[in-house]
């Protein structure tokens, strides 16, 4: 239904794909908890299904996320062309044969199949500050698309560990000490580099 409304939105008016994910996404959220609310076990459902819960990740949830992983490195190996194509320009990717509506239609179902992998660790919530964050700090570090996809994969990795022992010293709610650090990292990357610049620009040119 996500991948539906999506789709619509986008194809059906001016607006970008960033909108009809926040609409559907605010949507369904919104749907799912009246569902929620009407079984017993509200409370505690709830609140797993929005900020997840990282300590109960079971045998059965780590081979959901390893395929969904699999899958997801695999399509973005295969089908890389036309996804890079299809970022910048979908006419042209349709005048060069890439069958742009495809290469459309499975990034979205890969985009769905990673939000839903990682519903039991961070939540629908919070599952967004790992899905935006390191790739916005890749793209400040790196200019390549291919090293600005691995470093992403890279500051992930490195924000789910850093993210677990800050909440295991702190005391802190796992899932959302764990999605918050990509977003920290954000900040201090473009902090950093913005002082460098700053410095670059106030220092003198070499005499010639």
């Amino acid at each position: 239904v996500m991948i539906l409304g999506i789709d619509l939105v986008h194809r059906q008016t001016t607006f970008s794909e960033d909108t009809g994910i926040g609409l559907l996404f605010a949507g369904m959220l919104a749907l799912g908890v009246i569902l929620i609310s009407r079984t017993a076990s509200y409370t505690g459902s709830l609140t797993s299904i929005l900020f997840g819960d990282v300590l109960g990740v079971t045998d059965g949830d780590i081979v959901v996320m390893g395929v969904v992983l699999a899958v997801a490195a695999l399509a973005s190996v295969l089908l890389y062309r036309p996804f890079l194509v299809l970022a910048f320009n979908e006419q042209k990717a349709r005048l060069l044969g890439l069958r742009p509506a495809l290469a459309h239609w499975v990034l979205l179902a890969l985009i769905t199949a990673v939000i839903v992998g990682s519903f039991q660790t961070v939540g629908t919530l919070l599952v967004f500050g790992l899905l935006v964050g390191p790739p916005a700090t890749a793209a400040l570090l790196v200019r390549r698309l291919p090293i600005m996809m691995l470093t992403a994969a890279a500051i992930g990795v490195l924000s789910v560990v850093t993210g677990l022992v800050l909440s295991y010293h702190l005391d802190t709610a796992g899932s959302a000490t764990i999605a918050l650090v990509p977003i920290v990292l954000f900040f201090v990357v473009l902090t950093v580099r913005n002082l460098l610049e700053r410095s670059d620009r106030r220092a003198p040119s070499p005499a010639t």
